[in-house]
């Protein structure tokens, strides 16, 4: 009887070139005689020139790669720099009172941001009727406590946003909560600082929150003086 041999397949093919490493050291005219299509047209490309795209392709794609990283760490270095110059300019401030708009106009200036507001609450009694110490409800106060890292997003008809000067201009929003220590605590919040912009994707859900975080965090070390007599 006949035995019945299962049919080569091609990852058959496959194995053996792989587990016999010199098979075309053995048959070496096969490489010149191998034609492939190439990727870039129609036309029959030798072996070697076939590997020889490939490795331009890897080539590229790791230059594209390479480009990015340095774009992207470009862009982290120029944010770093603003976030100094605006620490440094809070530091410098000698007035409690004039602290909260500071903090907030240079957030204006050194981030480009369109609008922003702040509030503090729980400060020294001769705070206490600072602009930026009154008209908060107990619900935002509440709200602020309950962030425990900067919210970034579309405004949800948020009380913070009725601190901007132009509210209908504020089509996304970051909610910044202050307290003593790290944002991510859960620690009563003293203050929020609001960062809004008319671009709807400025401060999207998605969006990465580190540099929010440290803004936040240097804002409440500085803004902490204004709750000591």
């Amino acid at each position: 009887m006949t035995q019945n041999v299962p049919p080569i397949t091609e990852d058959d093919i496959a194995n053996y070139l792989v587990n016999s490493p010199d098979f075309f050291e053995r048959h070496a005219q096969l490489l010149a005689t191998v034609q492939l299509t190439s990727p870039h047209g129609n036309r029959a490309v030798s072996l070697q020139e076939r590997q020889a795209e490939m490795l331009r392709e890897k080539i590229k794609a790791l230059e594209h790669r390479i480009m990015e990283m340095v774009r992207h760490g470009n862009e982290n270095v120029i944010i770093a720099d603003r976030l100094h110059r605006w620490a440094r300019n809070i530091m410098l401030v000698r007035s409690k009172n004039a602290l909260p708009a500071t903090v907030v106009s240079e957030i204006m200036t050194q981030f480009m941001v369109p609008q922003a507001a702040i509030k503090v609450w729980g400060v020294a009694p001769r705070f206490a009727d600072a602009d930026f110490a009154t008209g908060v409800s107990d619900d935002a106060k509440s709200f602020a406590s309950s962030l425990t890292q900067p919210y970034c997003g579309v405004n949800s008809g948020f009380e913070a946003v009725s601190w901007l000067e132009d509210t209908a201009m504020a089509m996304s929003v970051a909610l910044l909560p202050l307290r003593v220590g790290a944002i991510a605590t859960a620690s009563r919040a003293f203050g929020m600082l609001v960062l809004a912009s008319p671009d709807p994707q400025r401060f999207s859900a998605g969006m990465g929150t580190d540099f929010l975080e440290r803004i936040a965090e240097l804002a409440s070390a500085s803004l902490s003086r204004l709750r000591d007599e």
